[in-house]
């Protein structure tokens, strides 16, 4: 029968869950939508080729239309634009002529950035367009009065011609890039299962936890890397190297979850889920850019292993690993951290609690004296120890007393 007070703390225990749920859901909504809703460029990379009169204007331009949304790189030609684009020094860059701006654009960096270009190209060229006509009206109506060829000088120039060139395309089985995003959320939580798989599994020692986490990370990033590429065409240059970054950003998010489940147990496992998957996956930029979140947004994503290897992988599949060195180290740092943890750290999952009493117990008591086992028998007295033992002493001196008693 259920006690008043056990029933009152089941109720309480009812009231916390009603409050605190709908809490995390929230919470887990917001991390996810917030940035969505912020994203515009922030100090976003873009070149612009050459120092001429045409240039400094597009420069005005979208410095007036995006305050601090840009951080220009200057470019003396189009060919050095297009190698800082390959580097990954910029998103794209802006080649302005006085008849003509060209767009120089990458779709593999970001198509979210791609598209901003182009419309920021087709702004720039309409508001070329206004000023040079704006000149022109001017200047015609300052000559008109003098000259027969006012008429003339008050002909409309020639509007801008804009043109777009996509430097490094994303693959043409993935052109908005859809499957590269959406292979980040599902690449995540694998990679805490594995450390979840692993911390059940308590019978392995550290070091045998150390080399199940990087085979099982190398696999996985070999079945990612095979649906990704080989049945979407996701990911379709440097194979070696694409693979390796998918298994390393695996390693380092289950070496991670693994490593704070030793040091503090099941919780480590909670706080890992809540870093990587509610904090890493929507700060990641993934979907659009890092420089397209908000500032905050943008420097915590990158410095987790979602962020990182979001980043390292495109850098890999695309831009045959250029400006990949900074996400190696961040995945690295991680990874040490984890293997450290899994290592030194000695707490043990309470799930898996009792497999580890019971081999401790055994690997204790194998081939020793004084087992555990043979505490636990109850003894058995002997013969001897029976006919003197105080009971029985006892109990003669009482039949003794009957006897005497009777007589």
């Amino acid at each position: 029968m259920q006690t008043p007070l056990a029933g009152n703390q089941s109720w309480r225990r009812v009231a916390i869950m009603a409050v605190a749920l709908p809490l995390v859901i929230s919470l887990a909504v917001m991390a996810y939508a917030w940035p969505a809703a912020r994203i515009a460029p922030r100090d976003l990379p873009v070149g612009i080729v050459g120092t001429s009169t045409a240039s400094q204007g597009a420069v005005q331009g979208l410095a007036h239309s995006e305050p601090g949304g840009f951080d220009f790189r200057l470019y003396p030609d189009e060919a050095s634009a297009r190698s800082g684009i390959r580097e990954r020094d910029v998103y794209g860059a802006f080649v302005v002529t006085p008849g003509s701006l060209t767009v120089l654009e990458s779709t593999a960096a970001s198509p979210t950035v791609a598209q901003l270009l182009g419309k920021a190209g087709q702004q720039l060229a309409a508001h070329a367009s206004k000023a040079a006509a704006d000149r022109a009206a001017s200047a015609a109506h300052g000559t008109s009065a003098r000259s027969k060829r006012g008429k003339a000088g008050a002909e409309k120039p020639a509007r801008i011609r804009v043109g777009t060139v996509d430097v490094v395309q994303t693959s043409a089985d993935d052109p908005r890039g859809v499957v590269f995003s959406s292979a980040l959320l599902p690449l995540t939580i694998c990679s805490i299962m594995i450390a979840l798989v692993l911390a059940m599994s308590l019978r392995l020692r550290p070091v045998s936890r150390l080399m199940a986490l990087i085979v099982m990370s190398g696999a996985a990033a070999l079945g990612v890397y095979v649906v990704a590429q080989g049945f979407l065409g996701a990911l379709p240059h440097d194979h070696l190297a694409t693979w390796a970054s998918l298994a390393l950003t695996v390693f380092a998010i289950s070496a991670t979850t693994a490593g704070a489940v030793a040091l503090v147990g099941s919780a480590g496992l909670g706080l890992s889920a809540v870093l990587m998957v509610f904090v890493g996956n929507p700060f990641s930029g993934s979907t659009s850019a890092p420089e397209l979140l908000p500032k905050a947004v943008d420097d915590i994503g990158q410095w987790l292993p979602p962020g990182a290897g979001a980043s390292l992988v495109r850098g890999t599949a695309y831009f045959n690993g250029n400006d990949s060195a900074g996400h190696i180290a961040v995945l690295t740092l991680w990874s040490v951290l984890g293997l450290a943890a899994v290592l030194f750290g000695h707490r043990a999952s309470p799930v898996a609690k009792g497999p580890v009493a019971n081999e401790g117990a055994t690997a204790d008591t194998e081939g020793t004296e004084g087992s555990a086992n043979d505490v636990a028998t109850p003894h058995v007295p002997s013969a001897e120890e029976s006919s003197h033992s105080p009971a029985r002493i006892d109990v003669h001196a009482h039949a003794h007393a009957r006897h005497a008693a009777g007589a």
